[in-house]
């Protein structure tokens, strides 16, 4: 855990090296972006938005997944791996959302992560990108570097959101995620990290110990 002087000037280096860090998976209102978020487990936002590009002039409400036959949904989504686990989520989340919610994408954590292929993760990604509303999203990324960083000593996702949202200002929840995922995949890598460029380094417990 930091000192509130450090994460200021963590979250200030973070603006100042990633002023227009956002969501890569494309999308146009909720529903899509929770499917391509359920989608994007195990795959890059890349193939993703590849697949999604189709998939979308195909399925635009929670109706048509709810309706389409699981075999068919199957091949649509067969290039994004473990596509039979995600069509059964796909169908599952269209008929949870016709049956329970108007076919609309509910605004709240916790009507989010009942929802059948919804996690935390995919919960918090649809608060903040869709609504405007603070969304922590602790992905592999995020994880990964909020503990090189000292911002927490947890491995488990939800215990490592919670230490997130203790130490960092709400409004800065979603757009965190944002630059720090885009950290991770320009600089703190998993296994070589460019500690000698990177900009946080002086604040980085795991970088100085590389030195």
């Amino acid at each position: 855990m930091r000192n509130k002087a450090d994460i200021e000037k963590i979250l200030d280096i973070l603006n100042r090296e990633y002023p227009d860090a956002r969501c890569s998976l494309d999308h146009a209102n909720p529903l899509e972006l929770i499917v391509a978020t359920i989608l994007s487990a195990q795959c890059t936002d890349e193939r993703v938005n590849k697949v999604t590009s189709g998939l979308f002039r195909k399925y635009k409400t929670a109706g048509d997944y709810s309706a389409v036959p699981l075999t068919q949904l199957e091949e649509d989504i067969r290039s994004t791996g473990f596509f039979r686990n995600k069509a059964k989520s796909l169908k599952g989340l269209g008929e949870a959302l016709v049956e329970k919610h108007g076919g609309r994408v509910p605004e709240t954590l916790d009507e989010l992560v009942r929802l059948p292929g919804v996690g935390r993760k995919t919960a918090n990604v649809v608060l903040g990108v869709a609504f405007g509303l603070p969304g922590m999203v602790v992905d592999t990324h995020v994880g990964r570097i909020a503990g090189r960083l000292g911002l927490t000593e947890n491995t488990d996702p939800v215990k490592i959101e919670y230490d997130l949202m203790e130490q960092l200002p709400r409004d800065r929840w979603t757009v965190f995620g944002h630059q720090v995922i885009a950290h991770g995949r320009a600089v703190c890598t998993a296994r070589n990290p460019r500690c000698p460029v990177c900009a946080m380094l002086q604040l980085c417990p795991f970088g100085q110990s590389r030195n």
